[in-house]
């Protein structure tokens, strides 16, 4: 009797890309996680030395704006309806979904971005096409979930949160899309922006990391008690909507009432989820394990950040730390959680080890150095030569993490199981 062949033995498959919602959206992820920071870190390195000359970006959008909308609606959006389109029915006791459910919504969402960034290259009515190719995976990926949802009797608010960060994502992707059209009102495009990273891309990885690091943990540290009380969710929003509603109408001042009670409230779950701190069982956690809950620590550097330029600013009446808690939680928050979770299902769902593999680690590392280099880039001379930089440690601690799992995703899994 044969076992299943080696990984290394079997055939790529493109057709195998669409057996799974992970595997397609999660190639499409990959694919944007490349193509984004490669046009930002050449846009940047042009402005900087003068190498080239890359065509501007379509007015009146600035090449800031247009990368901050490429990266909260664009990049991490395909891992998160593939993620998401995986679990939902799991979560809801319900049965896997069809092809037609997510095909349709990988294919619209890479098209999407990839249309965008050739849009941004001066070609405005394929932005158009870009844009709206994302709105239309959005809604069918956002129909599929909510469909689930709707069949399940299961009150699970997990999904009714990840549902509402979405529908919170569209609307901001929305309101982008209605200033491009009425440029006059900036202030739609400034809701969008801050709707992208508040309202839409950290609710989603807090709920996710709210459910499944505990679950995760509970595996495999003996005597492990797992924490996730539905009144920390529920705080989550609160303070993320204080934010919001006190950033919006420019109240700078005092945004620290709410991030500072965010650091308090994010030290908090750590302490209580932190597996070494369980009981002293000193187990020493596997790789992938450990790197979900070192990521989860960019969120209180984060709001630490936020709340000492809001304090800063309520002072002197300037930016002195400019984008550095946003890119706290951009880089460090999402890009680690991003590299920890995506590697997890990858390896899970592949029939291989739950084991962190090297490619993982070095994205990770490489991850954690971009991160620190865009935050310090803030406070530094020569500020766009440090931007350049993180977007090179960006691209290089995603390139051969993306060629691995692209390997994988392509492959039939290794213990001969369908998915």
């Amino acid at each position: 009797m044969h076992g299943p062949a080696p990984a290394t033995t079997m055939r790529i498959s493109p057709a195998l890309a669409l057996v799974a919602p992970h595997r397609l959206l999660f190639l499409a992820g990959a694919l944007d996680v490349l193509a984004a920071m490669a046009w930002w870190m050449l846009w940047m390195a042009g402005l900087r030395w003068q190498w080239w000359s890359l065509p501007h970006t379509p007015a009146p959008l600035p090449a800031g704006w247009a990368h901050a909308v490429v990266m909260a609606y664009q990049v991490f959006t395909p891992f998160i309806f593939g993620f998401l389109l995986t679990v939902f029915p799991r979560w809801l006791v319900q049965p896997a979904l069809d092809r037609w459910h997510y095909v349709p919504v990988g294919l619209a969402l890479l098209g999407g971005q990839a249309l965008t960034l050739a849009g941004l290259s001066g070609l405005p009515q394929v932005l158009h096409v870009g844009l709206l190719s994302t709105v239309l995976g959005w809604l069918g990926g956002l129909a599929s979930l909510a469909g689930v949802l709707h069949r399940s009797r299961q009150r699970d608010w997990h999904a009714r949160s990840c549902l509402l960060a979405l529908c919170t994502g569209l609307a901001g992707l929305l309101l982008f899309i209605a200033w491009w059209h009425a440029p006059a009102h900036g202030l739609l495009a400034f809701a969008a922006l801050k709707l992208g990273i508040t309202g839409f891309l950290l609710p989603i990885f807090l709920t996710v990391a709210h459910r499944m690091l505990p679950f995760f943990a509970g595996n495999i540290v003996p005597g492990y008690r797992t924490w996730r009380p539905s009144w920390l969710l529920a705080a989550f929003w609160l303070l993320l909507a204080a934010h919001l509603a006190l950033e919006l109408p420019h109240a700078y001042a005092w945004l620290w009432l709410p991030d500072l009670a965010m650091v308090v409230l994010a030290c908090l779950w750590l302490w209580r989820i932190w597996p070494l701190g369980d009981g002293g069982t000193g187990v020493r956690l596997p790789g992938l394990l450990q790197v979900l809950f070192i990521a989860l620590c960019w969120l209180p550097m984060a709001f630490a950040l936020y709340t000492v330029q809001s304090l800063l600013y309520a002072a002197t009446g300037e930016f002195l730390l400019g984008r550095a808690p946003v890119h706290a939680l951009a880089i460090g928050l999402f890009g680690s959680l991003l590299v920890a979770m995506v590697t997890r299902v990858t390896q899970g769902h592949s029939g291989r080890p739950l084991q962190m593999p090297a490619t993982g680690w070095f994205a990770f590392v490489l991850v954690q150095l971009a991160a620190v280099l865009r935050v310090a880039s803030e406070v530094v001379d020569d500020s766009w030569a440090w931007h350049t930089l993180a977007a090179l440690a960006w691209i290089a601690a995603f390139l051969p993490w993306v060629l691995r799992n692209a390997g994988i995703w392509l492959r039939p899994r290794v213990d001969g199981k369908p998915g």
